[in-house]
């Protein structure tokens, strides 16, 4: 009996783990572009989502790495050009998809982190009958809560990773914290 209930678990563990990778892959050709998400998302009706994006951080990302910080941290190692490094841009730019190549020409690289880096790929749920439904949304690809996204970047293999940049509620001190990193780019749509 007990080799029978161990095969269970077994069975759904493994269904839940290849459901994972399957949710995590990103297909490059369901890419929808920020133009897509803007023309519903800008308005205050919505929250100005967009508006809030534009003027923080992801919206910025690819812009950062022409500073002189930037620069510094790259020519640290051996990156002569953030911009244009595909070492930088795999985070900087939802265009890489996390690879080191870019692999969606709907989106320009000097976008930065855009929507569908956090939410996915939009194509199949950028309809407002889909939208209007956050099941049908997700359903059809869209990453809810889109934090399942943050730690492709926001880890270790980061240049300029800090493993005590968060103090956290209890006072560890840890690289990234998903609550307080989501105060800075929370976007949330109004409460009806």
């Amino acid at each position: 009996m007990k080799k029978g209930i161990a095969g269970i678990i077994a069975v759904a563990l493994l269904g839940t783990l290849i459901g994972t990778i399957i949710a995590e892959e990103r297909d490059a050709a369901k890419y929808a572009g920020m133009k897509s998400c803007k023309m519903c998302h800008k308005s205050e009706k919505s929250g100005n989502q967009f508006g809030i994006w534009e003027s923080g951080p992801h919206a910025n990302a690819y812009k950062v790495l022409g500073t002189d910080e930037a620069k510094a941290v790259g020519k640290k190692h051996g990156v002569e050009d953030p911009q244009s490094s595909p070492k930088c841009l795999k985070c900087h730019s939802t265009a890489y998809n996390w690879t080191e190549s870019k692999v969606v020409e709907k989106i320009a690289v000097e976008e930065g982190v855009t929507c569908e880096s956090c939410h996915g790929p939009g194509k199949d749920y950028k309809s407002k009958s889909v939208m209007e439904d956050r099941e049908k949304s997700i359903a059809a690809g869209m990453i809810f809560p889109p934090t399942k996204s943050c730690t492709k970047c926001h880890n270790e293999t980061s240049a300029t990773w800090n493993p005590e940049r968060y103090t956290t509620a209890d006072g560890k001190k840890v690289g990234f914290d998903e609550k307080q990193a989501v105060e800075k780019i929370k976007h949330p749509v109004p409460a009806k």
